[in-house]
Parts: C-alpha cells; sequence; structure tokens
C-alpha cells in the first residue's frame, strides 16, 4: 500500500493545485492496477458502505490503546480528523505487515455482517499488524472520508496526463455505477463495461459565476457582445439526465444515482422518447403553469419509492435545458442554437404528457436587459439567470467560457451570534461553526448555522473573541455572550416544525460582521416571517445546512439577564 500511502500522505500535506496533481500522476505511474481502480473509486464518490461507525472506532481504538473516551473525544476535537486521531494515539504494532490498497479494500469489504465482537477482534488483528506509515491512510478508508480537497476533476486531470486520454472521455467513460471490486482496469479504461440496461449517462456540464461589478455596463465575459449569448432562467431543482436506449429509460441525477424508481412518474416519458435520446435538464416540483420552491421538491428527497399519496402532492416535471443525443447520435459537440432547435421540436412533440418542458431562451438585446430579467427572478421562482455560448458545444466539468450562472441576490436577515463549535480538518483548533438566532421581543431564537463567509483574518478574530465572551459549555458547543450580530444570508426559507423559530433555511453563509449594529437591533422573528410568506413553502429541509438541523441547544431567555449574559 506504499503509493497509496505516499499518495494521501503527500495530498493532506500540501495546498498546492500543482502539488496535488504531481502527487496523483506519480500514483498513476507507480501503483498497481488494482490499487489504481479502487483509487479511482474512493475519490469519485464510489466508496462501499462504511463498515463502522465513527463512534464504534473511537471506542474501541480507545480501550485498545487504553485510553479514556473522553480523552480520545478530547483529542478528535483538537485533531478535527478521525482518522488522524486514532492512527496517533494507538500502540506500536506488535507484527507489522505492509499490504496493497486492494488488498486492504477487500479485508474491510469482508468485515461486512460481522457482529460487533467480530468486527471488533478482526479490526483489533489488523491494529497489531498495521505499520506505523500506513495508519493514517488505512483509517481514511475504514472512515470513508477521503476529503483531502482533491476534485474529481483533478484526478481526471492526473490520469489524463498518465494514459494520454482526453478528460472528457476519461469522464464519460467513468460515470455509472461501476464496482471498482469485480471491474478490472483494462476494462475501466476502455469503457468496456454497462451500467445499466438503458446505458450511462453523459459527464455533466456545469457552469461558473458571472461576476459584474457594480459600476461596469458589462459582465465580465470572454465576449461581451450581447448577441453572441443565450440567456435563461437558472431554475432551483435536482440537475439530472433523462434518457432512452435499446427500449429502456432511465434518470441519473448529477451525483450519479440513478432516480428512476424514485420518479416513476416520468416512466410515461421515458418510454415515449425516441429510442437514442438524451436530455439534459432538472427535475422540478410543478403545479398548475408554475415551478414551486424547491422545499416543495425536498419532500420527494431520499424517499427510493414514493408513495402514490406524495407523488399526487408533489407533482413533479423534467425542464430540459439541453439534447445531448438524438437519434443514438452524440450532437454535444453540435452549437447550442442547433441542439435548442432538436430540443424543441421534441418537447413539443411530449408536450401533452404534462411532464417535460423546455428551459426557452429569454430576449434581450443589451446588458441592461439582461439585469431587468434578472430583477424579475424571485418572482418566476428563479434562483438566477444561465448565460450560455449560442455557438458553444456541451462540454465536461466546469471549463471556463461557455456557461455562466448569475444568482440571485440571497435573502438576508441580521442574526445574533449565539453558539459557536470548532471546525475540523485544518480548522479543527479554530471556532469556525456558527449558530445564529434572531429576536423574539426579548427572546433569541435559533434558525440558521453557517460555515463560511468569513475571511482567515476575520476568522482568528472571531475565535478570540468567542473563547474571551463564551458564558458555559455544553458539550462541545459554546454558549456566548450575545452581542455580536451578522448578515446572514440564504437562497430560501421553509416553515419548519423541527425549529424553534419555526422556519429553516437553505444555504445559509455569512454575509459580512455587523460591528456597526448591536445584538437589541437585530433582524426579529417578525422580519424573517416575513420572507417566509413572500419567498417561503412548507417542507422539512432535509439537508445539514438547512437551519442547524438541531445540534444546537434552544435558547428560550431574555437577550440579557442583570449580568448582561443570555437566558437559556
Amino acid at each position: 500500500m506504499s503509493a497509496f500511502t505516499d499518495l494521501v500522505r503527500a495530498l493532506d500535506e500540501t495546498n498546492k493545485t500543482s502539488g496535488k496533481l504531481e502527487a496523483l500522476e506519480r500514483f498513476f505511474k507507480e501503483a498497481a492496477d488494482a490499487d489504481k481502480r479502487w483509487m479511482l473509486a474512493l475519490f469519485s464518490g464510489k466508496r462501499p458502505r462504511r463498515v463502522i461507525t465513527s463512534g464504534k472506532l473511537r471506542r474501541w481504538a480507545g480501550q485498545f490503546a487504553g485510553i479514556p473516551t473522553w480523552l480520545i473525544a478530547t483529542c478528535h476535537g483538537v485533531a478535527g480528523d478521525l482518522a488522524e486521531t486514532v492512527s496517533l494515539v494507538l500502540p506500536p504494532p506488535a507484527h507489522p505487515v505492509a499490504h496493497s490498497l486492494d488488498e486492504w479494500m477487500q479485508r474491510i469489504l469482508s468485515w461486512r455482517g460481522l457482529d460487533d465482537r467480530a468486527l471488533r477482534r478482526a479490526l483489533e488483528q489488523q491494529w497489531r499488524e498495521l505499520p506505523a506509515a500506513e495508519r493514517f491512510a488505512f483509517h481514511k478508508l475504514l472512515t470513508g472520508g477521503m476529503r483531502l480537497g482533491v476534485s474529481q476533476g483533478l484526478v481526471l486531470r492526473a490520469l489524463a496526463a498518465h494514459s494520454g486520454t482526453d478528460p472528457g472521455l476519461l469522464a464519460q467513460r467513468l460515470m455509472g455505477p461501476w464496482d471498482p471490486s469485480t471491474i478490472t482496469w483494462a476494462e475501466l479504461m476502455a469503457g468496456d463495461w454497462s451500467g445499466s440496461d438503458a446505458g450511462q449517462a453523459y459527464p455533466f456540464f456545469l457552469a461558473h459565476a458571472l461576476e459584474w461589478p457594480e459600476d461596469a455596463a458589462k459582465p465580465k465575459l470572454p465576449d461581451t457582445a450581447p448577441q453572441a449569448w443565450q440567456a435563461e432562467w437558472k431554475w432551483d431543482g435536482i440537475r439530472a439526465q433523462l434518457l432512452r436506449r435499446k427500449g429502456h429509460w432511465a434518470l441519473w441525477s448529477r451525483g450519479e444515482e440513478l432516480l428512476s424508481a424514485a420518479f416513476p412518474e416520468f416512466a410515461l416519458l421515458g418510454e415515449s422518447l425516441p429510442d437514442g435520446t438524451v436530455l439534459d435538464g432538472e427535475i422540478l416540483a410543478w403545479s398548475g403553469d408554475a415551478p414551486q420552491p424547491f422545499g416543495v421538491l425536498q419532500q420527494r428527497l431520499g424517499r427510493k419509492r414514493p408513495s402514490r399519496t406524495l407523488i399526487q402532492g408533489v407533482p413533479v416535471c423534467f425542464m430540459a435545458y439541453d439534447l445531448l443525443e438524438h437519434g443514438g447520435i452524440d450532437v454535444r459537440e453540435q452549437p447550442l442554437h442547433q441542439r435548442q432547435a432538436g430540443l424543441r421540436k421534441l418537447v413539443e412533440a411530449h408536450r401533452k404528457a404534462g411532464l417535460l418542458r423546455h428551459s426557452e431562451a429569454l430576449p434581450f438585446a443589451d446588458w441592461e436587459a439582461l439585469k431587468a430579467w434578472r430583477e424579475q427572478g424571485r418572482a418566476e421562482r428563479a434562483e438566477g439567470l444561465m448565460l450560455k455560448r449560442a455557438d458553444g458545444p456541451y462540454r465536461v466539468g466546469r471549463p471556463k467560457g461557455d456557461w455562466w450562472k448569475w444568482k440571485l441576490e440571497p435573502l438576508s436577515v441580521d442574526a445574533v451570534l449565539l453558539y459557536a463549535q470548532r471546525g475540523s480538518g485544518r480548522r479543527a483548533s479554530l471556532y469556525t461553526d456558527y449558530t445564529f438566532a434572531v429576536r423574539d421581543g426579548e427572546i433569541l431564537l435559533p434558525f440558521a448555522k453557517a460555515y463560511s463567509g468569513l475571511d482567515d483574518a476575520e476568522i482568528r478574530k472571531l475565535d478570540r473573541w468567542i473563547r474571551q465572551h463564551t458564558v458555559r459549555q455544553q458539550g462541545p458547543m459554546r454558549v456566548v455572550q450575545p452581542q455580536l450580530v451578522f448578515e446572514i444570508g440564504f437562497e430560501g426559507i421553509w416553515a419548519s416544525g423541527r425549529h424553534k423559530a419555526g422556519v429553516a433555511v437553505r444555504f445559509p453563509r455569512i454575509l459580512r460582521w455587523r460591528e456597526d449594529k448591536p445584538a437589541d437591533q437585530a433582524s426579529s422573528l417578525d422580519e424573517l416571517k416575513a420572507l417566509l410568506r413572500l419567498y417561503g413553502a412548507q417542507g422539512t429541509p432535509p439537508h445539514r445546512d438547512a437551519g442547524f438541523g438541531g445540534n444546537a441547544p434552544p435558547a428560550t431567555g431574555r437577550l440579557f439577564d442583570d449580568q448582561g449574559l443570555p437566558f437559556a
């Protein structure tokens, strides 16, 4: 496993893209084919299901090392990485034996189905054999946490440089549910496998955020002539590809998950499409003539086989953006306007089903007209605009130049910092996870947890303030004096019985530190609910980033007591 161990160590020790790319290329050059296929699976979201929970691993490692559980938990909080924590506390191996990545993965997979006693016995035997140099990489495999700052695109760049194959072609070959324990490296590189009866989707084309300075008359684009671009709404749904091949239909998500069973109403549409058709688009909750907020669609997420009541209660449609395959021919290299012409004909022929719609182009003669369209976005229940080069092909991944997204300004409120937790990884020693509240009379009610938006200097400054103004600690949470106000932005808002404030928000982040505003001037619950009435939806948000997810203790008191501390 030396090549993989060296790779994990190198990736963990550098923030430079060039350094990561060099480490990846070196691995592909030195590693055995079996190890390379497992590495691709681990770094492309095809990790096998975990065989042990973090709690058991932490507890058993502490007992094996003779360290109290509370001390292991404290070390984990400081290190910020369970794999690193366990690797550091284990005693030296009694009989070190090196293994390849493939051997370790086959061994870990063989532990599936073991009861706790057998699993612990097998794990302890590995600890007795595990060379010190391989501990960190092994525990990364065991925890499934291969978050080392490496994107799938970077892995494909390194593999392309090693193999001499186009990155786009590699991405297409690696799409779908291939099994690293059964497929060979040669089959994988040749694309010689079948993901399903309906075949695999194409790699998705993703957009870059559009930059348009406030004092500029034009956006920052490679071509600033309006006629070179097509504008359309950026809808807020589930990105997907709907395809029909060889008499079978399939619905694939951008995350390479097969959604056909989760949205069975698309069977009628999928089976009626011409054979050899692939559409790129968005699954939207749809009622009447309008899309519904994402909060409505969330009720369908995570349901592998939804009930008839749910299907009828949350109807959906497929909003088609692009035509990728027509008559069995890959048309992605055709210019966008040509693909759109074919798409319009296809949608028109299937409009009666009510399940297929076309994302129409928005006419604009100049950039001021485009701004005017964007100002209507929230009324259209869109999350912004898309700009696509009219003569551009459908590319792979996120290349810069042809597709741009211009999102609406976020909804926002001024909220009071109430709780803080340590971050993870390189931020494990700093308090970087924050819970915010709004005022309800003299009571503070938590409504969102935010992790991003501050620069490094602000994070360090806030970390010092949190340590100096902690009222008490509740487990890993610090309750702080409710004095600081931050503007919190979010993409959507929902009514939620899970949260004391009665609302939850989507993608909350810090827009700015309001050092000019005292806590008693922060936004109220009434202001938050006014946004809910205007832009919200009913539903329970399933995402961790939708509100604070129930992790924070409830705050139910006046803003300040006689000592200036928060009641709780």
